[in-house]
This record gives structure tokens, sequence and C-alpha cells, in this order.
């Protein structure tokens, strides 16, 4: 079930966008409170994709990606799956733990602990936002951290995804520190009645956007 199916028009679809892309921006600004660093958005572009496609546009099917994997609940379900290149993942744990770029080179326990609250911090701070603008109940899981092929860290979630919709919102996103730019994918995927729900709060005249 595409947006187009659901019977939402260009404006929600475009509220969405404006939503998704100013909850990015603040579970990355709080990032800066995790690490007490100036972090701060160089750019998001956000764009509706096929579904099928995301594999591609993470390197392939089987490029070995980082990504971190948490679940919507509350008021509806859904999946937050922000996900990057394994250096990229290094270069920003080193970021987050202040030190030099290069000292993380392997995924070990500490690296994943870190790599898992930058998921949680954003997850939460992205959910947080949503809720304010619509009111819903919103709420994240504990992180799941993997590094594998991109196939395998997307194989369930997008098999459930191909079965509700064509396409989703994706947010490609550049920040960091005047020194550091970090590169990485946020993705979230509302099911379609959680999407429902958000796009009837959105077209609401009292929706705060």
């Amino acid at each position: 079930m595409s947006t187009t199916a659901l019977g939402i028009d260009a404006t929600i679809t475009g509220l969405w966008k404006v939503l998704m892309t100013k909850g990015v921006t603040n579970a990355i600004s709080g990032l800066s409170q995790m690490c007490e660093s100036h972090i701060k958005v160089s750019s998001i572009d956000a764009k509706q994709i096929p579904v099928i496609e995301i594999p591609d546009l993470l390197g392939g099917p089987e490029a070995v990606v980082a990504g971190v994997y948490l679940q919507m609940s509350g008021s509806g379900s859904g999946h937050i799956v922000v996900v990057c290149d394994p250096k990229t993942a290094f270069d920003m744990i080193d970021m987050l733990m202040d030190e030099p770029p290069g000292t993380s080179s392997e995924f070990d326990e500490m690296g994943q602990s870190v790599f898992g609250e930058v998921g949680n911090v954003m997850g939460s701070h992205f959910l947080n936002t949503l809720s304010d603008a619509t009111g819903l109940d919103l709420r994240v899981s504990p992180p799941a951290v993997m590094m594998d092929m991109s196939a395998s860290i997307l194989d369930s979630t997008l098999a459930e995804l191909l079965s509700q919709t064509d396409e989703i919102l994706m947010l490609d996103t550049t920040f960091g520190t005047p020194d550091r730019q970090i590169n990485g994918k946020f993705l979230a995927l509302p099911n379609p009645e959680l999407q429902a729900k958000l796009f009837v709060r959105l077209a609401m005249p009292t929706a705060k956007n």
C-alpha cells in the first residue's frame, strides 16, 4: 500500500517530508548532547525511493554495512534503521568518543555499544519530534547493532515493507563537527496503519509542523 494508495495528497506528503527532516535534525542534535560536542547537520536529502532499491543505494546487496535497527511501538508499529558503511561507523565512534580519526578499526564491544547508543539517541529524538507534532504516543525499542551485508541486515524488514508499500522516504544526511563530517542514511518505516494515523494528524489544522 503506497502513499498514493492511501489517498494522501501532495501537501500531506510534503508535510511528512518536512517533519521527517525536522525529526532527523533533532535526532542529530541529540548526538551533541550525548558527546557534549557541537554536532550540526550539513545537509539532508530527503527522497522517496522504491523499497526494492534500498540495498542498491547502500552499495549493493552484498556490500558490508553497519546498521542500528530499532522498532517503533505505542500508537503504532514500524522500523527505524540507521545505516552507513563500516569506515563511516568507525569515524562516528571516534568522533563521539573524542578520539583521533582512525582510532577505531574493529566493531568491538565498546564500538558496538557506542554505535547502538547513536541509534538509541537518534531514534528517541526522532520519535519525540513526531509525537510532539502529532500527539501520538511513540516509543523506541532497545537498539540492535549489526555489521553484515546490507541484504542480510534489511532482509526481514524489506520483506515486510514490500508487502505493505512500494516506496519509502529515505534521508541521506551529512553531519558532524567543523573538522569531521559523517554521512549516513536514516530510514523511518512506519507500518501502513501508523502512517495513516500520522498523516491524519498532519492534515489537522492544529498539527504542529
